[in-house]
């Protein structure tokens, strides 16, 4: 009698086509590993360091303490009619946090992880999205202490509130589409691993994070308002604490332009990733 023996399944990897996106089925059934790659970056941000998760307060804390002293103090800029110079900075850093910390992290996660993505077939999408998913924990506890200090100082949030949650996903979608872009270049060229953060801590003083658009000279404005952090951060302001709500044009633009470089960065990560494995 001839015993039948059963093969092991086969996966046939095949590389994709131009800038063809992964099947959402594939990145579904990598979910649970999206997850642990989520946590083991929270685990080992705060492994080894004297305060943890502490940093996760202090960091939006000590920022906009220093904001608010150079541009409240020093420049003398004026800050919104009721609203303490101190919470309206610590407003702007927890959304600038948001944006930065998915820009930076999901930018350099291809090359940290060098050795899974060498020898260890997943969607690589999957490591820039779990930064975001970690930078989230984060941000999360940020958005906590702004509402107590809120609280504390007696600045109720603005009606515009209920739109808190679409403008957190531009800042997310913004930072991830540089994120991708970076991350991938950052593969073959080391060089974007320098060039970013330059580009990051120009962009924090470029940006309204700690001072309202209308401090901008108006032979200026237009400069400014071609950054789109510019209308995303007056708008997670007017959403939050009730200030100005900015213009229909400018939310427009910054909308557009968030989720045009999301899909940007989708497609150059998504047309370089097939030779991630032999020049990372």
């Amino acid at each position: 009698m001839t015993q039948t023996v059963e093969r092991p399944p086969v996966r046939v990897l095949r590389p994709r086509k131009n800038w063809i996106p992964p099947n959402p089925a594939e990145l579904w059934e990598f979910r649970h590993l999206l997850v642990r790659f989520a946590a083991r970056d929270v685990t080992l941000r705060y492994r080894q360091t004297a305060l943890g998760a502490i940093w996760v307060i202090l960091q939006p804390l000590l920022g906009a303490g220093i904001l608010s002293f150079v541009f409240g103090s020093v420049a003398g800029l004026p800050g919104p009619a009721g609203i303490p110079y101190f919470v309206f900075s610590l407003a702007g850093m927890v959304a600038w946090t948001c944006f930065s910390s998915v820009a930076t992290r999901s930018s350099g996660v291809m090359v940290a992880n060098a050795s899974l993505v060498q020898k260890i077939f997943f969607p690589r999408l999957l490591l820039p999205f779990s930064t975001v998913m970690s930078t989230l924990v984060d941000v999360a506890v940020s958005i906590g202490l702004l509402a107590v200090v809120m609280a504390i100082q007696g600045v109720p949030p603005g009606a515009a509130v209920v739109t808190f949650p679409i403008w957190l996903l531009l800042f997310v979608m913004l930072g991830l589409g540089l994120g991708m872009s970076s991350g991938a270049l950052m593969v073959r060229y080391r060089d974007v691993g320098y060039v970013l953060p330059l580009l990051v801590q120009l962009l924090l003083f470029l940006s309204p994070v700690a001072y309202q658009l209308s401090a901008v000279p108006q032979s200026k404005l237009w400069l400014y308002e071609l950054n789109p952090l510019a209308g995303l951060l007056e708008g997670f302001r007017w959403a939050v604490l009730g200030t100005t709500a900015p213009s229909t044009g400018l939310v427009v633009y910054s909308t557009i332009a968030s989720v045009a470089l999301f899909v940007i960065g989708l497609v150059i990560f998504n047309r370089m990733e097939r030779g991630f494995a032999d020049v990372i």
